[in-house]
């Protein structure tokens, strides 16, 4: 044997006992992770209260996500949970019920229409003409209820359902004042 193959067989050898050694740790490590969930489980191997209540808050986290909506049953607990958001929606209020026209525009509104992003026309007067000539009930109208047409989207609510027909409205005419 030349003093090579006992160099590489030593440093082998240290690494399996090296190996070895890490393994029984992990075991040992496992072993007490193992340990630590028996103690928190009941006397009769049922979830302890805590386990149990971890449980719960992790099914209502995954709920609206890890629902199965089939058939006609399916359908309705569907619509169900659609109307129960949109009223939950609804009784919130956006803004803190201001009808501060600048605080909505500057907050929601003015992202689009600075920009122009999605369609939406600039905050200028020649952009807006034809539309002022429509008169403000039907401005207001197709903020409220959302409009696709003339090459643009405008979401509903200017996508935030909780803003109320009022702050709609003073916000419109914020609008319609800021360029004249």
């Amino acid at each position: 044997m030349t003093k090579h193959d006992a160099t590489f067989l030593r440093h082998f050898s240290m690494i399996i006992v090296g190996l070895t050694l890490f393994t029984v740790f992990l075991i040992l490590v496992a072993g007490q992770i193992h340990a630590g969930f028996l103690a928190n489980q009941s006397k009769d191997g049922e979830p302890s209260e805590r386990q149990l209540a971890q449980m719960a808050k992790v099914d209502e986290r995954i709920r609206p996500i890890g629902g199965v909506y089939a058939g006609e049953t399916g359908r309705a607990a569907m619509l169900a949970a659609a109307e129960a958001a949109r009223e939950a929606a609804a009784s919130q209020v956006a803004y803190g019920g201001t009808l501060d026209g600048t605080v909505i525009y500057d907050t929601l509104c003015g992202a689009c229409h600075t920009a122009g992003v999605g369609g939406a026309p600039k905050m200028e007067m020649a952009a807006w003409t034809a539309r002022i000539g429509q008169g403000m009930e039907v401005l207001v109208d197709r903020a409220i209820e959302g409009y696709t047409g003339d090459g643009g989207i405008m979401p509903a609510r200017g996508g935030n359902p909780a803003l109320t027909d009022e702050q709609i409205e003073v916000t419109v005419q914020y609008m319609v004042d800021s360029m004249q």
